[in-house]
């Protein structure tokens, strides 16, 4: 697992942040170990649940051409400069407590990026008309 910092008391995960977690186990084209995740589930979900619901994120290169993934900016850290994709074919629940999520750097995405990513993820499933 990516270095665990301290989380502050009381922290829960909550809609448009972006948090560490750790995807292991994973299967077959499922990502795996710890990754950059959005959250889509609103606090109160989180909370009570322990789980929370959202959408990877990578700097995999191939995912420019990839029509379910959104461009929201450039890593930090070990892959600066590299793009960064919300992977909105790969919606995920986890346990957040349970995989030791925890704050990410980049702290929460823009409301212009989370329409759009709300917007692609709706082509997919579509909950929304």
């Amino acid at each position: 697992m990516v270095g665990r910092s301290r989380v502050r008391a009381g922290w829960v995960p909550d809609r448009q942040e972006i948090i560490w977690i750790d995807c292991n186990p994973q299967a077959g084209r499922e990502m795996r170990d710890p990754h950059p995740f959005l959250v889509l589930s609103p606090r109160a979900f989180n909370e009570r649940t322990s789980l929370v619901i959202g959408l990877p994120m990578t700097t995999a290169a191939y995912n420019a051409d990839n029509p379910f993934a959104v461009a929201v900016g450039h890593a930090r850290g070990s892959k600066a400069g590299k793009p960064s994709y919300v992977l909105c074919h790969q919606p995920k629940s986890f346990d957040w407590r349970m995989r030791g999520a925890r704050p990410h750097p980049l702290k929460r995405l823009s409301d212009v990026l989370f329409a759009e990513v709300r917007e692609r993820l709706n082509q997919i499933v579509q909950l929304v008309s």
